[in-house]
């Protein structure tokens, strides 16, 4: 009789049997059909003004320039000409150094400001600072560097401040100083608003607890305020990389030009010839530059602590 009903009872499937993977396999291939129709007008805006002109550029990168025309062909001429000249190797490395430095000398700057705006004033206080960080891009980066001239020129209203100190002239426009000044225009309001977001939400009660177990002032900013805020930090100094590495006003304007960077390596380059193709190669560099870039910093800033 037991027997019987050991023989008629049906088999009881464990976890591991290939009838519940199927049934969980089944039920991981959701499509989220919901989330996916949402998304899709974003999905087109990058491959329309993303992905197609990038496709293209790459494309006339191996076109020629033929009495004064575009060809279309397949050719590695521009590329084994660019990367067989010095001046652009000198400009690739002239770039990458001065938006490295200013990088690290706008996020030191900008650190402090964001730091005493999130934890030392009142929320209506904060307001108003954030407001003001926004009011410079209500003009053009191009105007606000006009601008800049009138103050670093020989002549201008800084050298007229220092020769009431009596310090003579010191050369600023046209430098690398006036460059600087323009890259800390373009990107220091931006880095202090990204960190600033960044350090608004940090928990007050991490720093609570560290003061509490005898961490000093700069110990408890250097490693809670700056390791919880990591994520802000990092993606501010990435895109103040990146406006650096492709900012071609303050290069030219404030900087005078030499030595050249990429970017008006491209506008000299499409001036001398029609020469779009060989600009091309020198564009697909630098946005090959900045994914390589851009991929590092984001994969430092959302690595898992030890």
């Amino acid at each position: 009789m037991i027997s019987d009903k050991l023989k008629t009872s049906p088999p009881v499937l464990s976890d591991s049997s290939p009838a519940i993977r199927q049934r969980t396999t089944r039920k991981a291939v959701h499509v989220p059909w919901f989330g996916l129709c949402f998304s899709l007008p974003i999905l087109i805006w990058q491959l329309v003004f993303f992905v197609f002109p990038l496709a293209f550029l790459v494309a006339i990168s191996f076109w020629v320039v033929r009495n004064f025309r575009m060809v279309p062909t397949f050719e590695w001429l521009n590329w084994s000409y660019m990367f067989s000249r010095g001046f652009f190797w000198d400009a690739y490395v002239h770039t990458l150094a001065m938006a490295a430095g200013a990088t690290v000398l706008v996020s030191l700057v900008a650190f402090p400001c964001a730091y005493t705006i999130a934890f030392k004033f009142r929320d209506s206080a904060r307001q108003l600072l954030v407001l003001l960080l926004i009011t410079p891009f209500f003009t053009s980066y191009l105007v606000r560097t006009y601008s800049w001239q009138v103050f670093l020129s020989d002549n201008g209203i800084l050298n007229a401040a220092l020769g009431l100190l009596g310090i003579g002239s010191v050369a600023m426009l046209n430098t690398t100083v006036g460059t600087y000044v323009g890259y800390f225009t373009l990107c220091l309001p931006l880095v202090v608003l990204l960190q600033l977001f960044s350090l608004m939400y940090i928990d007050r009660s991490l720093i609570e607890a560290a003061h509490n177990l005898g961490s000093g002032r700069w110990r408890s900013v250097l490693r809670v305020v700056m390791r919880s805020g990591r994520i802000g930090i990092v993606v501010a100094a990435l895109l103040c990389c990146i406006l650096a590495l492709g900012d071609v006003v303050s290069p030219l304007y404030l900087g005078g030009g030499q030595p050249p960077t990429l970017s008006t390596l491209i506008t000299d380059t499409t001036k001398s010839g029609q020469q779009w193709p060989r600009a091309a190669v020198i564009a697909t560099v630098m946005i090959i530059t900045l994914l390589i870039t851009a991929f590092a910093a984001v994969r430092f800033a959302y690595r898992r602590r030890p």
